[in-house]
């Protein structure tokens, strides 16, 4: 068996990986990488393997930088299955043609420059029929539901706490009577983040593909985030200036959504004119709050009791979606104090660049930033102190107020990754670090090695991994003793059928030893509808629009 890390390898962007067996290929991820001409440039390559032999893609997030070369894939030959959660599977319903519409945007810009010196036309790396093709393979999974691919291959999705629909991969692959486990975390969250779950922990593995993102760096106090930030909005607010806050439009633009509602809900005794409007300008942020809303039974517990109160955690009074671009011109041509808050979150592409030519030059403005900034993007130059910037052909003078707020990021930090590493009972024999940046991958692979004793390795791009028969032969720890096995399943399922009860009074009748244990999956995915039935209903009572 061999693993082939082919991105997300001392960068953070392009997840990919290849796991090959003596029949199957599976792909982890497909990503495309962003930040600097030199890894853009990386997109137009050809991959490295035949895609028509791929057999199974396993999509751990929607994040273009770990699924936004999926319709290359397709249009490159790829046949099989593309498995991830439903909210994944939606939210890239939204996101893959996004990306494939700014290909073919910045390919007609190329052309009509090149044509001017005379230069041969380009293609896109993808056009819009072929991410609407490549969206035809995808096949959703439940979390935590083991699913057996074939004879050799088995999958399970974990909640990766990073955004909805994010999953921790767990892979079991059996050759020649042994099993080898291989999981792959995707990107973990940050505990305590509103709306989604933590990140559920991993008891066991053989091999560990883990991303570093933070592995250097500790966030500054949760709790805070939210104080910091609206000290920065009511700052600029009683100067008249306008808060810009570049976001990526899937996650974090809800996160802002449902901290910004508690804030102005919460504070009774702040003045009418401190609830300044915020607009979110972004049409796929727009669109991917309303798949956030049809997947409300992947929210947190918090969240679903606001819910199920009746309340929306995604709407409030001075919350406006901004879709028409004529509209999103006018908030540059208005003066009064407001909140934009639009994509892309590095200001790479998007809405967001148009907003900082016109308001960066100003003084009395702020620029916040609420998300990881990739080297070579225009978000980590500014973050980075620069006093001018080229925009849309012009250079424009930076004197807004520059701010960061990292307690907002979808990324687990350095003591986070620890911590969710001690919920390993059985330690894996490697640890793959991946997607971070140098510095971050080095002090995370001494920490891990020295604290917990874990063997790491940091892997170049295009660095292959071949375990050796004697690991194959090793013990996966997942097979349990049957009693033992037997006496978790009843212990589960009764906790599964504790909340049904209070869903259902039709409980009773499924109540009988055999068939709980028969129809395990079944009762509990049952359990699941049920819930996200009444989550969806609550969505549509608490909604004011």
């Amino acid at each position: 068996m061999k693993i082939q890390f082919l991105g997300a390898a001392k960068v953070v962007t392009g997840s990919s990986i290849l796991i090959t067996s003596n029949k199957y290929k599976i792909l982890l991820d497909c990503g495309l990488f962003q930040g600097s001409e030199d890894l853009e440039i990386l997109n137009k390559n050809d991959f490295s393997f035949n895609p028509s032999e791929i057999d199974f893609l396993l999509l751990s997030h929607s994040h273009i930088d770990h699924s936004g070369r999926i319709p290359k894939l397709v249009k490159e030959g790829f046949k099989g299955k593309i498995l991830c959660t439903k909210a994944t599977k939606d939210l890239c319903e939204i996101m893959l043609v996004d990306s494939a519409h700014i290909q073919e945007s910045d390919t007609e810009w190329e052309n009509r420059k090149g044509k001017r010196s005379g230069k041969p036309p380009v293609k896109p790396l993808y056009t819009i029929e072929d991410a609407l093709l490549s969206l035809r393979y995808f096949e959703s999974a439940l979390y935590d539901q083991k699913i057996k691919l074939n004879e050799e291959i088995s999958v399970r999705f974990r909640d990766a706490g990073h955004i909805l629909g994010s999953s921790i991969i767990e892979i079991w692959i059996e050759e020649d009577k042994d099993t080898v486990k291989i999981v792959f975390s995707g990107d973990l969250g940050m505990k305590n983040k509103p709306l989604i779950r933590d990140p559920q922990i991993i008891e066991d593995a053989d091999y560990l593909i883990l991303e570093s993102t933070y592995g250097n760096r500790v966030h500054e106090n949760v709790e805070k985030r939210m104080e910091k930030l609206t000290d920065i909005i009511n700052k600029t607010v009683l100067r008249g200036g306008t808060v810009l806050i570049p976001s990526f439009a899937v996650g974090r633009t809800q996160e802002l959504i449902y901290e910004l509602k508690q804030y102005y809900e919460n504070n009774n005794d702040l003045d009418t004119f401190m609830k300044v409007p915020i607009y979110i300008d972004s049409p796929m942020a727009i669109s991917a709050t309303q798949i956030f809303k049809k997947n409300s039974y992947s929210f947190d517990e918090k969240a679903k009791d606001i819910i199920l109160s009746g309340n929306n955690p995604l709407d409030f009074e001075n919350l406006y979606f901004v879709r028409d671009y004529k509209e999103s011109m006018a908030l540059n041509n208005s003066d009064f104090p407001k909140v934009i808050i639009s994509a892309s979150g590095m200001c790479t592409a998007g809405r967001i660049r148009h907003h900082l030519k016109h308001n960066l030059w100003k003084a009395k403005n702020s620029v916040v930033f609420v998300g990881y900034q990739a080297n070579g993007t225009l978000g980590r130059i500014l973050k980075d102190g620069a006093k001018s910037v080229k925009l849309l052909g012009e250079t424009i003078a930076v004197l807004s107020e520059i701010y960061s707020v990292e307690g907002f990021s979808g990324h687990i930090d350095q003591p986070g990754i620890l911590e969710w590493l001690q919920g390993f009972k059985k330690k894996p024999k490697k640890v793959f670090l991946v997607h971070g940046e140098e510095d971050s991958l080095n002090t995370l692979s001494k920490l891990i090695e020295k604290k917990l004793d874990m063997s790491t390795i940091i892997p170049n791009m295009g660095y292959m991994f071949q375990i050796e028969n004697e690991v194959l032969k090793a013990y996966s720890g997942e097979i349990l003793e049957p009693i033992k096995r037997k006496e978790n399943i009843k212990k589960e399922l009764q906790e599964v059928y504790d909340q049904f009860e209070n869903l259902s009074s039709q409980t009773n009748k499924f109540i009988d030893d055999s068939l709980l244990e028969k129809e395990y999956d079944t009762l509990k995915n049952k359990l699941i509808e049920l819930q996200r039935e009444l989550l969806d209903l609550g969505m549509i009572l608490g909604s004011r629009k």
